[in-house]
């Protein structure tokens, strides 16, 4: 089944040319220039995901977000710029699935906005598989994770990358070996991209468990999970 997707920015051009890269992929693509108009029309007319830009006049992504939220569970991918870290934390917060850095390859987002409906579109009532490293527990088909049975908020690549980890413990993961686990082969990302990754996913861990430190840096090699 065509499935839809609303796309808010007010950037002309990218509401054009993200639209048009869409739609050659076989999605119904709803576009919008303003924050207030979008949240009425998908409260109106519900789509299966919203890519949304977090900087917008009159109603930004945030409040957008923080409305839709209080009607509607729809899934959420940020558009945010390299400065807006504050942002990224308070969407995610807000329940954003995942976000993406302008500026962004068209491809990189086709492959988020497909792995975020791949995750909501296979949710069952079980739960599926559950893995479990010590204290770690991650189920993939419900996006869970938590620690010490506290949840921990992750991002759809963040996930991706701490679950290839935990699946082989004290193995070692080349940068480009998470790369390919978290946004698939083919597609170029910057090593750093995953040094920066990283860094978040220690950092929402230790939020957590301040003596969290199980995930090991192999300098000039990769990252592992500790042993348990």
């Amino acid at each position: 089944m065509t499935q839809t997707i609303a796309l808010v920015d007010d950037d002309r051009n990218i509401l054009t040319s993200v639209s048009m890269a869409l739609e050659a992929e076989g999605f119904v693509v709803r576009p919008y220039s303003d924050g207030v108009e979008a949240l009425a029309s998908m409260l109106r007319d519900p789509v299966d995901l919203a890519v949304l830009d977090i900087k917008m006049p009159r109603m930004d992504g945030l409040e957008l977000l923080n409305r839709l939220r209080q009607q509607s569970d729809v899934p959420v991918i940020f558009l945010t710029s390299k400065d807006a870290e504050a942002d990224e934390v308070q969407g995610l917060r807000l329940g954003a699935d995942d976000y993406i850095t302008k500026p962004f390859s068209q491809r990189l987002l086709l492959e988020r906005i497909r792995a975020v409906l791949r995750r909501r579109g296979t949710d069952s009532p079980d739960g599926g598989e559950i893995l479990r490293r010590g204290e770690l527990s991650l189920n993939p088909t419900r996006h869970l994770c938590t620690w010490k049975d506290a949840e921990v908020a992750l991002t759809v690549t963040e996930f991706l990358i701490l679950e290839a980890l935990a699946r082989r413990p004290g193995h070692v993961k080349s940068r480009d070996q998470l790369i390919d686990a978290a946004y698939g082969e083919n597609i170029y990302v910057d090593d750093r991209t995953i040094d920066s990754h990283i860094k978040r996913l220690r950092k929402k861990f230790k939020e957590v468990d301040g003596e969290f430190a199980e995930i090991e840096t192999l300098y000039g090699v990769g990252y592992r999970y500790r042993s348990t």
